[in-house]
């Protein structure tokens, strides 16, 4: 939205721009508005990085819920660990095999 209501801005202010404007003025001014340009498009790319951050955010924290539910529910069986092989408890560990049954 903003980068839309900067272009309108922009566009509205050339023709009164360009008049009675040296060489200089003109290229100046082109070098400010492609800046504009960058920025806007830089601001909207950080938005798009907020808002995957925090859907990151979130996943991490359903991770951190699940493994400590999980742990729980290892504890409260109180599981014949010694009984399973190496294999399995990795199994458990990596999330590939259910903690209990």
């Amino acid at each position: 939205m903003k980068s839309i209501v900067t272009l309108v801005a922009v566009a509205a202010l050339l023709p009164l721009s360009a008049c009675n404007k040296s060489p200089s003025d003109k290229l100046a001014d082109r070098v400010e508005n492609a800046a504009d340009t960058r920025a806007d498009a830089m601001e909207a790319n950080a938005d798009v990085l907020r808002n995957q951050a925090a859907q990151l955010d979130n996943r991490a924290e359903k991770a951190r819920d699940t493994g400590e539910s999980r742990s729980d529910a290892i504890e409260a069986a109180d599981m014949n660990v010694a009984a399973m092989s190496q294999e399995q408890r990795d199994a458990i560990v990596a999330n590939q095999a259910a903690a209990v049954r």
